[in-house]
C-alpha cells in the first residue's frame, strides 16, 4: 500500500482513539483582558532592577532626541548653565550619558581624567559653576569606545553611583540618539522626574522624533515638551523668516498631544560657541538664544517645582 493511501488512515485512527479515550480530554481556557495585562505587567517586572535614587540628587532631567545632529547636546548644555545662571544657588549638575559619542567636554571646556575622593567616588570637573561627568573624560584623546551592550551599562552604572554628584538640585542627563540600551538602563534605574525632547523641523527628524517620544511613553518617562532647532533662519537684509528645513513641527507636537517649549533659529554663532567650549548663556549674554535658554531653564524648574508639590500633596492624602 502507498504512503499517500497509510498516512491519512494513520492519522485517522489517533484522531479517533483521542477523541474516544476518556483521559484525553480538550480544555480551553479563557482569560480576560485583564488578566492578560496582568501577566504581562509581571512578567515585565521580572529581573528589572529596583530604581534608587542618587544620593543628595533631588531632579533628575533627560534630554533626549530619537534623531542625531538635532543639537541635542547643545541644548543640554546650555540648559545646565541657564538654570545655574538665573538660580545661583542652586546646585546644577550635566551627565554625558552618550558613552560612544561624548561632547559634553568640548562644550564645556573640560579636559582631564577626574580624581577619586576619600570615598573612592569620582570627583566631577566643574566649569561655569555646572558639575560635569562624560566618558570623554574617562577615554584619552580620540581612542573609539567599542562595547557591547552590558560594558554600556556598567559604564552608566559607574558615571552615576560612582560619581560625587551630591549635593545636587537638578541633573540635566544628555543622553545619546536612537532608543537603545542607554535609555533603558537609565530609566530602568534611576528615578526620572522628566524629559525633553528636542527635534528639527525636517520630516526625517520628526518621524524619529515620534519613536523616541513612543519610547518614553513606555517607559514612563514624563515628557516636559519638546525643544525645537533650527527652525527657521532670519534674512540679514529684510529681517524675514525661511524655513528652509520645513515647518511641521507644530503639526506634529499636537499630534503627539505635546507642547513645544522652546524653538531655537538657526544662528551661525553657535557654531563658535561650541567650538570655543564657551556655551551661549556665557559667550552671547544678551543675545535671543541666550534669552530663550533661560525661559528654558525657568519652564524646567517651573516644572520640577509644580511634581514636587504635586507628590507632597498625594502623600498627605
Amino acid at each position: 500500500m502507498s504512503m499517500q493511501k497509510i498516512l491519512p488512515r494513520v492519522y485517522g485512527l489517533l484522531v479517533s482513539n483521542i477523541k474516544s479515550s476518556p483521559c484525553c480530554t480538550t480544555v480551553r481556557l479563557q482569560h480576560s483582558k485583564s488578566d492578560v495585562n496582568e501577566h504581562r505587567a509581571k512578567v515585565m517586572a521580572r529581573g528589572l532592577p529596583e530604581k534608587k535614587p542618587l544620593p543628595k540628587v533631588n531632579s533628575i532631567i533627560l534630554v533626549a532626541s530619537g534623531k542625531g545632529g538635532v543639537g541635542k547636546t547643545t541644548t543640554a548644555v546650555n540648559l545646565a548653565c541657564a538654570m545655574k545662571v538665573i538660580e545661583p544657588d542652586k546646585e546644577i549638575g550635566l551627565l554625558d550619558a552618550d558613552v560612544f559619542g561624548p561632547s559634553v567636554p568640548l562644550m564645556m571646556n573640560i579636559s582631564g581624567e577626574p580624581m577619586l575622593n576619600d570615598d573612592n567616588l569620582i570627583e566631577p570637573h566643574i566649569n561655569y559653576g555646572v558639575k560635569c561627568m562624560s566618558m570623554g573624560l574617562l577615554v584619552s584623546g580620540e581612542n573609539a569606545v567599542v562595547w557591547r551592550g552590558l560594558m554600556v551599562m556598567q559604564a552608566l552604572e559607574r558615571l552615576t553611583r560612582n560619581v560625587a554628584w551630591g549635593p545636587l538640585d537638578c541633573l540635566i542627563v544628555d543622553t545619546p540618539p536612537g532608543t537603545g540600551d542607554t535609555h533603558l538602563s537609565l530609566a530602568q534605574n534611576l528615578p526620572i522626574d522628566g524629559a525633553i525632547v528636542v527635534t528639527t523641523p525636517q520630516s526625517a527628524a520628526l518621524q524619529v522624533t515620534k519613536r523616541g517620544v513612543n519610547m518614553l511613553e513606555k517607559l514612563k518617562v514624563p515628557i516636559i515638551g519638546l525643544v525645537e532647532n533650527m527652525s527657521h533662519a532670519i534674512c540679514h537684509k529684510c529681517g524675514s523668516k525661511n524655513f528652509i528645513f520645513g515647518n511641521e513641527t507644530k503639526q506634529t507636537a499636537d499630534q503627539m498631544g505635546l507642547k513645544i517649549i522652546q524653538s531655537f533659529e538657526v544662528d551661525s554663532n553657535m557654531s563658535e560657541c561650541i567650538n570655543s567650549g564657551k556655551p551661549a548663556i556665557y559667550a552671547l549674554p544678551d543675545s535671543t538664544h541666550a534669552e530663550k535658554y533661560r525661559q528654558l531653564a525657568n519652564t524646567v524648574f517651573k516644572y520640577i517645582s509644580n511634581k514636587n508639590m504635586a507628590e507632597d500633596e498625594a502623600s498627605e492624602q
